[in-house]
Parts: structure tokens; C-alpha cells; sequence
């Protein structure tokens, strides 16, 4: 059975907003390496729109070796994009799902191959609420934003965590791995 494996970017006042933080070199490279161990990876429409930067990126090259590994990456992986609007996507590794989220994540996570990546806040919030996550990596950065979309606004009830590794990023960054406590 493969995991289901949430992984965000926040700020330290609790906001997903991808213009409040700068990346740095570890931290895409963290990302390609996740992405390179997951075998498939699944985005909300808004967030699969920002994605697709990393495709435009991995057909014309920057010159920086980080993010253009990690266009790479992201342009192999394949994506599967849960839309109300999109009908179709025109990235070859990405297709729009045929089947809602449960169906979707219960039906792959039954499958053989490597890990689930999920990155969008609204799945993640969706498949929490479900109970379907098995590994949450939070990445903080150390920024604060005021505004944003906030990560767990949408959250059904409360969910235990329990802290499993933590790894610290010299932007300042840190990383917590959890897994979600038996008594959520």
C-alpha cells in the first residue's frame, strides 16, 4: 500500500502564500528529492496553475541549477489535478481526475508503485478531513506574512500529530515531519 505523504509550504504565521517565501537552494533541493521518491503527486487547480511555471522552466532552462533540477522533476512526475472547471491540461504528465478526491486517493494508495505527494492546501485540508493522510511535512519558513490563505481554516475537527523528525534549513526554514496520532 503506498503512502499518502501531505507536504506544504507556510509561514510562520500560518499562511500558504508562495509570494511570501524564497526558496532557497536546500529547499528545492528537498523538493526534487520528494518528488523524485513519489510516484505520482496531486494538485488543486489553483495550485497545479502555479505549477506550471516548473514546466515552462524545464523547457528553457535559468541557469540555476536548483530550479532547473527541480523543473525537471516536476515536469516527470505525473500529476493528477482535481478541477470543478478545468476540463482538460495540456502537460503531458498531468490528466484531470476522473473520480472525486476519496475515490481518487483510496483507489491510488491501492495501487503498487512509490509514494503519494499531495501539495495543494485544499487537498490536503480534504484528505485530513478524510483521515487519508499517513505523513505531513510542514515546511516554515521564517516570515510574517499578516495575510494569505490560512492552512488549516477549513478543517472539519482538530487533528493530533504526531512529530516524527524535524530538519533545519540554513534560510532558516524548518521542516516537521508528522504522522497523524490514532486518537484523531
Amino acid at each position: 500500500m503506498r503512502k499518502i505523504i501531505a507536504a506544504i509550504n507556510m509561514t510562520l504565521d500560518g499562511f500558504c502564500d508562495h509570494t511570501a517565501v524564497s526558496p532557497d537552494e536546500a529547499v528545492h533541493d528537498h523538493y526534487g528529492e520528494l518528488l523524485k521518491s513519489a510516484g505520482v503527486a496531486l494538485y488543486g487547480r489553483k495550485t497545479y496553475l502555479l505549477m506550471e511555471f516548473w514546466k515552462d522552466l524545464a523547457e528553457h532552462p535559468s541557469g540555476e541549477k536548483s530550479m532547473d533540477d527541480f523543473a525537471l522533476q516536476m515536469d516527470a512526475i505525473p500529476k493528477v489535478v482535481f478541477s470543478r472547471t478545468l476540463q482538460h491540461v495540456d502537460w503531458k504528465s498531468a490528466k484531470v481526475a476522473a473520480r472525486d478526491l476519496e475515490t481518487e486517493a483510496l483507489a491510488l494508495r491501492e495501487e503498487d508503485g512509490r509514494d503519494i505527494l499531495v501539495g495543494s492546501r485544499s487537498l490536503i485540508i480534504g484528505l485530513l478531513n478524510l483521515g487519508l493522510v499517513d505523513e505531513f511535512q510542514l515546511m516554515v519558513h521564517p516570515v510574517v506574512a499578516r495575510k494569505g490563505l490560512p492552512l488549516f481554516e477549513e478543517l472539519a475537527d482538530g487533528v493530533i500529530l504526531k512529530l516524527t523528525k524535524t530538519q533545519t534549513f540554513a534560510s532558516g526554514a524548518i521542516l516537521l515531519y508528522y504522522a497523524p496520532s490514532k486518537e484523531s
